[in-house]
C-alpha cells in the first residue's frame, strides 16, 4: 500500500517540509511516485520513518542517524550506548538546575518582601546575590541550621531587618577600624569582633557554633559574593576578607581551647 506525503505527515505528526528535508538528506526517500510525480511512501518507508523519529527523539543529529543506517548492526548499539551516557549526564544537569530553581524560589520567599525603595533604605550597599544564595541553599540543603535560618528570615519584619542591618553596619565599622589600625587578626580585638559576628548570626538567623562560623568564614576568601554580604565592595580593602577569616578561625580556636588553623584563609 502507498501513502501520499500528506497522509504520512498526518500519520507521523511531522510536517511535509520535514519529510522533504529527510528526502533531500538521503534519510528517507519515498519508494514510489504517482503518475503525476508526487511522492508515495510504502509500509517499509513508514517503518524507516519510525526509526528516524525514534533516534531524533533521543537527540541524534541527522548525520549520526545516517551513519547508523549505513550499517545498523555495527553502529546502532555503540551509538545508543553513547547517547545513553549523554542523556544521563543531561538528566543529572537538568536535575541540578531544577533543584537550583526550587532553591531560588525559596530564597525569594525568605521574607525580604520589601519594595525596591525599602530595600535600598534598609540594606544600602549590601546586595543579596541570588546566584550565591541559591548555591548556598544547595550546599547546605540538608542542614537543619539552613532551614532554621530560612524560617527565621521569613519571619523578620521591616523593622527587624532595619535593626539587624544597623547592628551589622556598626560591627563593620569596628572591623574596618581594627584592620586599618593594624590590629593582628589573632589579637583579642579582632577575635572579639569575630565573636560579635558569630552571635549576630545566632541572634538573627540560626545557632552558629564556632565550627559552623569557621566554615562560613572560609567562604569569605573563596567567593567574593559571600564577603560582599558582610562588607560591600566599596568598603573592602585588599586582604580584608582573609583578615576576617583568620579572626574567625582564631576565635573558634579560643572557644575550642586549641590552636588556630587558618590555612583556608590564605
Amino acid at each position: 500500500m502507498s501513502y501520499s506525503v500528506g497522509q504520512v505527515s498526518a500519520f507521523a505528526g511531522v510536517t511535509v517540509r520535514t519529510l522533504h528535508h529527510y528526502d533531500k538528506a538521503g534519510l528517507l526517500s519515498p519508494s514510489g511516485r504517482s503518475r503525476a510525480g508526487y511522492r508515495l511512501y510504502s509500509d517499509a518507508d513508514l517503518i524507516r520513518l519510525q526509526q528516524i523519529l525514534f533516534y531524533r527523539e533521543l537527540g541524534f543529529p541527522l548525520d549520526e542517524i545516517a551513519e547508523i543506517f549505513k550499517d545498523p548492526q555495527a553502529n546502532a548499539l555503540e551509538q545508543l550506548r553513547s547517547r545513553q551516557r549523554r542523556l544521563q549526564e543531561e538528566i543529572a544537569r537538568l536535575q541540578r538546575l531544577a533543584e537550583a530553581a526550587e532553591r531560588a524560589i525559596e530564597v525569594q520567599q525568605t521574607g525580604v518582601t520589601l519594595t525596591p525603595q525599602e530595600r535600598f533604605e534598609v540594606f544600602g550597599e549590601i546586595t543579596f546575590d541570588l546566584s550565591y544564595a541559591t548555591e548556598a541553599e544547595l550546599k547546605w540543603a540538608h542542614s537543619e541550621g539552613q532551614r532554621e535560618a530560612m524560617a527565621r528570615a521569613a519571619a523578620h519584619t521591616k523593622e527587624d531587618w532595619r535593626q539587624l542591618m544597623g547592628e551589622a553596619a556598626a560591627w563593620r565599622a569596628e572591623l574596618l577600624a581594627a584592620f586599618d589600625e593594624g590590629e593582628p587578626s589573632a589579637g583579642e580585638r579582632a577575635m572579639d569582633l569575630a565573636e560579635e559576628h558569630r552571635l549576630h548570626i545566632s541572634r538573627w538567623f540560626t545557632s552558629c557554633p564556632p565550627d559552623r562560623h569557621r566554615r562560613i568564614a572560609d567562604d569569605f576568601v573563596t567567593d567574593p559574593r559571600a564577603f560582599a554580604l558582610v562588607v560591600p565592595p566599596s568598603q573592602q580593602r585588599p586582604g580584608l576578607a582573609a583578615y576576617t577569616c583568620k579572626a574567625v578561625h582564631a576565635n573558634a580556636a579560643r572557644h575550642e581551647g586549641g590552636r588556630t588553623d587558618s590555612e583556608e584563609c590564605q
